[in-house]
């Protein structure tokens, strides 16, 4: 996702003293992101994480990593398409790498890891709707039946768990949230949507740029900071909020609140961003995009392909998007936030559709009975590129832990870091 302008909405179900604390940091106007020299040393980060140099098809996938971080301050790192995680100590020690094994067999190409519930993991659903359940070494327990595909899954309490899922009807997606039973696999479907689907064949591809390669792969581009090629709607975001279960709703900006019983106690709506992006805006960003790729004199988009073919491609490329540049004529839909992230304090940080990259700004709101303004501020960091997403950025008892990159390092520069906020 591109670093760019974003809005913070902080809500504050019950609005305490601990809660102002990170509050309080956001009100001075910049949050400096200072890494914390005391964590995560003498680490062999080329070992650790020798899987940053994968590819598949052509494509580098060893960015695809995300990070959880357990009560005590256990750090798990998620790989995508490998057999193992990698472990963590509280202080940023490297454990160990560990995988699932099941009846003596150990599983190949594991889903991330989501959450824990009774001492035990649990991880993405597989493509039959089956989660799976193992304890802190990998040793498999069982099996989760949801009998759909899951987006996201968080731990309410000791025995319950909610899941933002979603299924294919035939002429629908159709995206929700259920609250289910850990022990019993029983669950309530407590809100649902739906979205129409896009005919087989007529996706939108305005904005969206692919380049097939004779021998195999294909290089692909989007220039708008929203996607809306697959037809398919932006699911919503739920997180656990001072024992509240809030459902986060990015196209149509509402706020839910429920207890864990799915009762519905509150409902609001954003009100503080535009749900589109203007002809004029449109047309800066595409510009942009089509002036930087004519700068590519020798583009190297596929090594496996010869010149003439990555030059092919380049050219396809622009082409097709000065084509868009002219039929730029009407408002371009966005949701109304991309994404969530909950800070150690219990708030929740909504940010907006990045326009620009790394434009890192935010407006801090907090809810209670109604919506107030707190302060404007940003986040900056010196060292590493910041990638602002849930799954990269994890807050635990005020800090900032980060899969991230460090910025001018000559080896690998993934690094797992802890920062604090200033």
């Amino acid at each position: 996702m591109k670093q760019t302008f974003l809005i913070i909405l902080l809500i504050a179900i019950s609005y305490s003293v601990s809660a102002q604390k990170l509050i309080d940091k956001y009100k001075k106007g910049t949050v400096e992101l200072v890494p914390d020299e005391n964590f995560a040393q003498n680490n062999d980060w080329d070992k650790i994480f020798r899987s940053y140099y994968d590819s598949l098809m052509g494509r580098p996938i060893g960015k695809r990593k995300s990070i959880i971080v357990l009560d005590d301050g256990t750090v798990v790192i998620n790989n995508a398409y490998k057999d193992y995680y990698i472990k963590f100590s509280p202080t940023g020690k490297f454990i160990t790498d560990f995988g699932i094994t099941i009846n003596g067999k150990k599983e190949k190409s594991l889903k991330p890891i989501y959450g824990y519930i009774q001492n035990t993991f649990y991880n993405n659903a597989d493509n039959m709707g089956n989660v799976k359940c193992f304890d802190f070494n990998g040793n498999f327990k069982k099996y989760l039946k949801l009998n759909y595909a899951t987006k996201q899954v968080i731990t309410l309490n000791d025995n319950e768990l909610a899941v933002a899922g979603w299924s294919i009807w035939t002429d629908k997606f159709r995206d929700f949230v259920s609250i289910v039973d850990y022990n019993t696999n029983k669950e309530k479907i407590i809100w649902d949507s739906f979205t129409k689907r896009t005919a087989v064949g007529k996706k939108d591809k305005m904005f969206n740029y692919s380049y097939k390669f004779k021998e195999r792969g294909a290089f692909s581009i989007t220039t708008m900071p929203y996607s809306k090629s697959t037809g398919m709607s932006i699911a919503p975001i739920i997180n656990k909020v001072n024992n509240k279960l809030v459902i986060s709703v990015p196209t149509t900006g509402e706020i839910l609140v429920y207890d864990f019983t799915g009762k519905l106690i509150e409902k609001t709506k954003i009100n503080w961003a535009k749900n589109y992006i203007s002809i004029a805006e449109q047309k800066e960003i595409q510009q942009k995009a089509i002036n930087k790729y004519k700068e590519i004199k020798n583009p190297h988009f596929a090594s496996w392909v010869s010149e003439a073919e990555n030059k092919k491609a380049l050219n396809t490329i622009i082409k097709e998007m000065e084509a868009d540049f002219i039929n730029i004529t009407e408002p371009y839909e966005i949701p109304v936030f991309s994404t969530v992230i909950k800070d150690s304090d219990d708030n929740l940080l909504f940010f907006e559709f990045a326009k620009k990259n790394y434009e890192n700004k935010f407006n801090v709101w907090i809810l209670n009975n109604n919506g107030e303004f707190i302060a404007k501020s940003s986040f900056v960091c010196k060292d590493y590129k910041l990638e602002i997403k849930p799954s990269k950025m994890v807050f635990h008892n005020g800090y900032i832990y980060a899969i991230i990159e460090k910025k001018n390092e000559k080896g690998n520069p993934l690094r797992l870091v802890r920062f604090i906020l200033q």
